[in-house]
């Protein structure tokens, strides 16, 4: 065979150039390199290959479904870089559990994956009356996620082995080799006891205490024979909510009882008003009393004239230390709470927004 191909090297090169040269021209030279491309290894576990067009194809199915679960999610930010490297991880942790469920020999029994299928709210809608399972659905479901039941129950065993591999990682633990040792001779421990009982019968007949003996030990050990204190009480609880509802007033009861007691539930007339003291001894001289009395004046034709910067005037004049910085307010007070010459202008005046004097303590006033 090899000599006849020698003798006709013309005609096999020619043969062999109308094979490759079409196949070119139908695929391009582009094809030809994606198809290397898709054969590129991307990462190794376990000895074995991922290759580009397994990430490519995982990579398109976390696409679909997050797009199906989320539509209005941003296509771009799917295939991106990063998560496309994101989904490598993921694949190569699979593969990693995936290979330490096959090292340590971890398998699902048909018993454990029938437990599991019937865990599936998929799976238990497509059960009969009778609680048979509709292989036909079933069948269909399958194939609207291009898989086989055959398919799916591997993959299932597969998911349950590798949980198996994580279960054993999150629920173990490392110990000290003393906290074991600890731990462990509490239940390995022995103890040699010896028991003695003495009954007091038997020796309460040999002795004979005289009252001295008793008053003496008494005396010693007073507190053992001593009670706690105690009492005796008894008590009557009013709930005041129990009570309003056991009782029923009517409005003829409550206008008497309102008359009757009109004084005390009234309560004292107050008044609220604001000064600007302008201060002036007794001692002062006439003249100095006169500068008070003119400074009164000025102040209370300035109020006057603008009533809304009373306030600010007081804040500004009040030689009066305790209201000044509050616009000379002196808050709520009742009859007796001030000096009389003020309390009698602020009860008998009504209310205002202008101002006015009293001349005893040289001070202007407005009520409120």
């Amino acid at each position: 065979m090899f000599e006849s191909i020698r003798k006709h090297s013309k005609i096999t090169m020619a043969l062999l150039f109308l094979l490759i040269v079409p196949s070119f021209i139908l695929f391009g030279l582009d094809g030809y390199n994606r198809s290397r491309e898709q054969g590129v290894t991307v990462a190794k576990v376990d000895g074995k290959d991922i290759i580009q067009s397994e990430w490519d194809k995982a990579h398109q199915n976390e696409v679909d479904r997050l797009r199906a679960s989320m539509p209005t999610l941003d296509a771009k930010l799917l295939d991106s870089p990063a998560a496309r490297y994101a989904t490598l991880e993921r694949m190569v942790r699979e593969r990693v559990i995936a290979a330490a469920a096959d090292k340590f020999k971890l398998a699902t029994s048909d018993q454990r994956l029938a437990r599991e299928l019937q865990q599936s709210p998929d799976i238990a809608s497509l059960r009969r009356p009778d609680g048979s399972l509709d292989m036909e659905r079933y069948r269909q479901l399958l194939g609207s996620q291009g898989m086989s039941p055959e398919m799916f129950e591997a993959n299932v065993r597969a998911d349950l082995s590798n949980r198996q591999v994580l279960v054993g990682i999150a629920a173990s633990g490392f110990s000290s080799s003393s906290a074991a040792d600890l731990a462990l001779n509490a239940y390995f421990e022995k103890r040699e006891i010896q028991l003695a009982r003495f009954n007091a019968t038997d020796f309460a007949a040999k002795l004979s205490p005289t009252d001295a003996d008793l008053e003496q030990f008494y005396k010693a050990n007073e507190k053992l024979f001593q009670a706690p204190e105690q009492a005796s009480i008894e008590y009557v609880l009013l709930d005041v909510d129990t009570v309003k509802k056991s009782v029923t007033i009517n409005e003829a009861d409550l206008k008497t009882y309102y008359e009757q007691n009109a004084q005390r539930l009234s309560g004292a007339e107050e008044r609220r008003a604001s000064h600007i003291l302008i201060t002036s001894p007794k001692t002062a001289s006439a003249a100095d009393r006169e500068k008070a009395k003119a400074k009164a004046q000025e102040l209370l034709s300035v109020v006057k004239k603008s009533p809304d910067t009373f306030a600010d005037v007081a804040r500004k004049n009040s030689q009066d230390t305790g209201s000044a910085p509050s616009g000379g307010d002196l808050d709520f007070f009742a009859r007796g709470a001030m000096v009389k010459p003020f309390e009698d202008v602020a009860f008998a005046m009504k209310k205002a927004t202008s101002a006015t004097w009293w001349s005893p303590s040289l001070a202007t006033t407005s009520s409120s």
